[in-house]
């Protein structure tokens, strides 16, 4: 692919559109932020992956691409091995390969929202023996009752609804097959100035509609609710969000690895993350069901 121009301090008209969802958003934000994020994003864990990963330690960039593949394994290992799978808003094709060595799908389905992403990891998708499908998580383009197994990773807080998302995925997953997902749940809602303005910041810059914030146990609800079965969530946040800000922290420490707006804008990023985290009101989890 080739570059896109650079503006001034390193502002791409990409990114600038983004930034113009901070006023107002589109019908599909989330596409909007991983256009402008591109394939190349500086603060990404590791080269072509967009989840926070799973450590087993701080958070150092030795780690980084084992920490990132730990989390898709992890998940991977709960769905049936062999089976028909679908991975539901599946980035940039770069955990397809992960989740066909874990899970060895008959076959492997690759959904997502962004026609952008199925393109730029065709190669990967390739590899692993996934066929790319454009589709919608709360509208998905598969027969009832056609799967054993669903897996998303770090991305149902996209989704234009959680609970069309799970209802979804009890018509599509016949009996006994298995929802395997991590998400990002919001356990309180912000109080202070700083916290409202963080949130609020966060909301925008990530596409999310305020739908998305909801706690680990009403998203376990929706879950039950849609009439899936054996519910399970485990948070883990202090495996995931707080190594990955130890690890970006450490990187806007070092010598400017970016331009410098972008630079800027990650540090108020970062700032508005780590206090998120900080006071609790977010953590990560990670979600197992079954379709009874």
């Amino acid at each position: 692919m080739a570059a896109r121009p650079a503006g001034v301090a390193g502002w791409t008209g990409q990114h600038l559109r983004h930034a113009a969802t901070l006023l107002r958003q589109g019908g599909n934000p989330a596409a909007r932020v991983y256009e402008s994020i591109g394939s190349e994003f500086f603060l990404a864990v590791a080269p072509g992956w967009l989840n926070l990963g799973l450590w087993d330690g701080p958070g150092s960039e030795d780690e980084a691409e084992e920490a990132c593949r730990r989390l898709v394994r992890t998940l991977a290992s709960a769905l049936p091995a062999g089976g028909v799978l679908a991975d539901v808003g599946n980035g940039l094709g770069t955990q397809d390969p992960v989740i066909a060595e874990t899970a060895r799908p008959r076959r492997l389905v690759a959904m997502n929202i962004t026609e952008w992403q199925l393109a730029q990891g065709r190669d990967r998708l390739r590899e692993a023996g996934a066929a790319p499908v454009a589709g919608d998580a709360a509208r998905m383009p598969l027969a009832s009752g056609s799967l054993d197994g669903i897996i998303s990773v770090e991305a149902a807080f996209h989704f234009r609804s959680r609970k069309a998302f799970f209802g979804e995925c009890y018509r599509v997953l016949r009996p006994g097959g298995v929802l395997s997902i991590s998400d990002i749940s919001v356990q309180r809602w912000p109080l202070s100035p700083a916290e409202v303005l963080a949130g609020l910041t966060q909301l925008r810059l990530f596409g999310l509609r305020p739908t998305m914030a909801m706690t680990a146990a009403q998203i376990a609800a929706a879950a039950r609710a849609a009439g899936l079965a054996e519910v399970e969530v485990t948070p883990c946040g202090d495996r995931v969000i707080a190594p990955a800000l130890r690890l970006t922290a450490a990187r806007l420490a070092a010598p400017a690895t970016a331009p410098v707006g972008q630079q800027t804008a990650a540090r108020l990023l970062l700032r508005q993350v780590d206090l998120l985290w900080r006071r609790r009101i977010i953590e990560y989890l990670m979600i197992r069901a079954v379709r009874p």
